[in-house]
């Protein structure tokens, strides 16, 4: 009778014994399952924030790229009603000496001797200098010197740079 009451209890401690087994195995399935999950879960989050930021940053260029659109068009704006290019005019006004330039010489707009000085600034900023030539009008290029816009080269007198305001 005791032999059969051990076994008894013995029998019932083995399927315990496999109960708790089974309840570990599936309890650490699950931690696996959760952990897994949670680290899905991070790099989504980062990811996320990173494309978010990535977002944010796409935005501000853009509004950066249009300001800056509008900047260059009120700049044009401005110089081409207050800086037109010289046109030849005829006996209308004696009064006043009129530049006529030559026919076969087509002159660039202030506006465009700008933009050249610029671009250049920007593009080779170690060699910022443009080459004057005759398609530069003299009074556009002593205005832009005159008021400390653009510098002449020291040895070069037919080459001129933006003065570097950024620096």
């Amino acid at each position: 009778m005791v032999l059969s009451c051990c076994q008894a209890k013995n029998e019932k401690l083995k399927q315990d014994l496999k109960s708790e087994q089974k309840w570990l195995e599936e309890q650490q399935e699950l931690l696996t399952a959760a952990t897994d999950r949670t680290a899905e879960l991070q790099n989504e989050i980062s990811r996320l924030s990173e494309a978010g930021v990535v977002q944010e940053m796409k935005k501000k260029i853009q509004k950066v790229k249009a300001y800056q659109e509008s900047l260059l068009d009120t700049l044009g704006d401005f110089l081409a009603e207050h800086f037109p290019l010289p046109q030849q005019q005829g006996n209308a006004n004696k009064k006043k000496k009129n530049f006529s330039p030559p026919s076969t010489v087509d002159l660039i707009s202030l506006h465009e001797i700008l933009e050249l000085l610029m671009n250049k600034m920007f593009e080779t900023p170690h060699e910022p200098y443009v080459t004057i030539d005759e398609s530069f009008w003299p009074p556009y290029i002593e205005m832009l010197l005159r008021h400390g816009i653009a510098l002449r080269h020291p040895e070069n007198c037919y080459k001129i740079r933006l003065e570097a305001f950024h620096q």
